[in-house]
């Protein structure tokens, strides 16, 4: 379960992930664990419980996809310092 920001940030996709959102080869459960995750990583301003990031880099974080990550990976960047402050997901990886 996440734990909850103060600030909810909202999430959007890069224009990469968004034209794979569209392609109608992508898996119904790959859409639903993109959209899922979006929503968690909006509600808790990225700081998703199972994120992993980067010592060096803690603004790039990736997460799971799927009940136990077997649909992919979610990269995405927060960046609250920005105008408007927002989170994007940058990068899908689907197995």
């Amino acid at each position: 379960m996440s734990e909850p920001y103060d600030d909810g940030l909202p999430c959007v996709l890069s224009e990469h992930v968004a034209q794979l959102m569209v392609d109608p080869s992508l898996p119904p459960d790959v859409f639903g664990a993109i959209v899922a995750a979006m929503v968690t990583i909006g509600e808790t301003g990225g700081m998703v419980a199972g994120s992993t990031a980067s010592p060096r880099r803690p603004h790039q974080r990736r997460l799971a996809l799927g009940g136990e990550g077997e649909l992919g990976i979610a990269e995405y960047v927060i960046s609250r310092d920005e105008d408007p402050p927002q989170i994007v997901i940058t990068h899908v990886l689907v197995f």
